[in-house]
């Protein structure tokens, strides 16, 4: 059974779903989305492990107050005090998006603390990022999207079109997803934090963080999941990252865009779950 529950942590009033019992796994959600987008996976992942999905500062239902720093290594602190708060020593850690470059920095600068990777079509593996993503850094383009999306019409305008740049079939989108994008739209401060973050990671040039060369300082199993039909970083990124890890592998989802969990969440769960299994026996 899925509970919402709410702590603090930092200061920072936090929204974050849990599930069943076992070793601890935190999943980490992409920019401009929410901890509902692990719904569709948190029953059958919390099967063997106790998961916890929070919302990051500034999404979903966590404070919505604007902090100073929206950038990825903000929010690897916020992990680790996240999982401080928790009482919770080591995790399996995994983020789809921007949260997988949030866990890939966690497991960098905090390796004790990471049990194993998840990498689910994640940021920080090279430069390339659909241009959709780098215009709104420009200055006034984020302003205006931030304005337009908190009216009902300008929420929905959003919806839509980010549904062909996340999935490779938009048939396959549940309705609780568009509703969630809606409501989260037109929260205060939500998009304002989006454009934050966005900036924080991403120019006209591409992304600003790329860790590539530092993957081979991992030492912890790692697991790349990537959507083969992903419009956001493309696949290649994530075949040169594995090459680069010592403990890593690849899963490649056909037919699947930048949101596996959401657009096939039985695939996904058995990709992921294999993995949990294999931690769980060494």
């Amino acid at each position: 059974m899925v509970e919402e529950q709410n702590i603090d942590v930092g200061g920072l009033p936090i929204r974050y779903l849990t599930a069943g019992e076992g070793p601890p796994l935190v999943l980490l959600h992409a920019l401009g989305e929410s901890a509902i987008d692990w719904r569709w996976v948190l029953p059958g992942l919390a099967s063997t492990h106790r998961v916890s999905a929070p919302d990051l500062p500034g999404f979903g239902g966590s404070s919505s107050e604007p902090v100073d720093d929206y950038s990825p290594s903000f929010f690897a602190r916020f992990v680790l005090a996240f999982l401080d708060v928790l009482e919770v020593e080591r995790a399996v850690v995994a983020g789809n998006s921007l949260g997988g470059l949030v866990a890939l920095r966690l497991a960098l600068s905090e390796p004790s603390r990471v049990e194993a990777l998840g990498l689910i079509d994640s940021a920080g593996l090279g430069q390339e990022v659909s241009y959709a993503l780098r215009q709104p850094t420009l200055p006034g383009q984020g302003e205006l999207a931030a304005i337009l999306g908190k009216t009902p019409l300008g929420a929905a305008t959003r919806t839509w079109l980010r549904v062909p740049l996340l999935f490779a079939r938009p048939e396959r989108v549940p309705a609780e997803w568009f509703e969630e994008q809606q409501r989260l739209t037109q929260l205060p401060g939500f998009l304002e934090a989006v454009i934050a973050a966005l900036r924080a990671q991403v120019t006209l040039e591409g992304q600003r963080e790329v860790l590539l060369d530092q993957l081979p300082q991992l030492q912890m199993p790692t697991l790349i999941v990537w959507g083969a039909s992903d419009r956001i970083f493309p696949k290649s990124q994530a075949q040169e990252a594995v090459a680069r890890l010592k403990q890593g592998s690849l899963e490649v989802i056909p037919d699947c865009g930048h949101l596996p969990h959401i657009e096939q969440p039985e695939h996904f769960v058995v990709v992921l779950g294999q993995f949990l299994e294999n931690q769980a026996s060494r």
